[in-house]
């Protein structure tokens, strides 16, 4: 999926604001279904995945957002382990109710993504590439805790933390 996030449309609505683009965003997921841990809850499994993949690639690119106009950032996801795992209820204490299970958060069940990016420029020259594997071992302490309405908070989190030790070179919007 291609994301490109332009700020033209306030100029449009006559406000007077600096116009930005951001880098385009391409997000691919290889072989999605050995991935370690993208199981739902109580939805089905093609409906779970899709949410969440639709929500790391926006994620991915809100943060492409402080990358120069120009530049490409090619993201290739080859593994996805959510924090927590998902038992049935049941299981854990809280009820019998078929076809209900719950996403338990623990803190030995760590977030961890597996990914290749390269950044390229206008002309198409990588700017920076690399092979990453990102786990948080201390998701629970974090701010994404303080979020807890959204469901790929400690994820987002991780994300984030690489992204501003790992891009603090090549960012121009704050």
């Amino acid at each position: 999926m291609k994301y490109r996030s332009a700020f033209s449309a306030i100029l449009l609505a006559g406000l007077s604001a600096p116009v930005w683009s951001a880098a385009e965003v391409e997000v691919k997921w290889e072989d999605p279904d050995s991935f370690t841990d993208v199981k739902p809850a109580n939805e089905s499994r093609g409906g779970f995945q899709k949410r969440t993949f639709n929500a790391l690639e926006e994620y991915f690119a809100e943060l492409a957002e402080s990358l120069p106009d120009g530049q490409k950032w090619s993201v290739t996801v080859t593994n996805l382990d959510l924090a927590g795992q998902v038992w049935p209820s049941s299981f854990v204490g809280f009820g019998s109710s078929a076809g209900t299970d719950i996403r338990l958060i623990k803190e030995i069940d760590i977030p961890r993504i597996a990914f290749s990016y390269t950044l390229t420029d206008a002309s198409g020259e990588t700017i920076k590439s690399a092979d990453v594997n990102i786990k948080d071992m201390g998701f629970m302490d974090g701010l994404a805790r303080k979020r807890h309405r959204d469901n790929l908070a400690y994820e987002k989190e991780m994300i984030r933390e690489w992204f501003n030790e790992e891009m603090t070179d090549v960012v121009v919007k704050q």
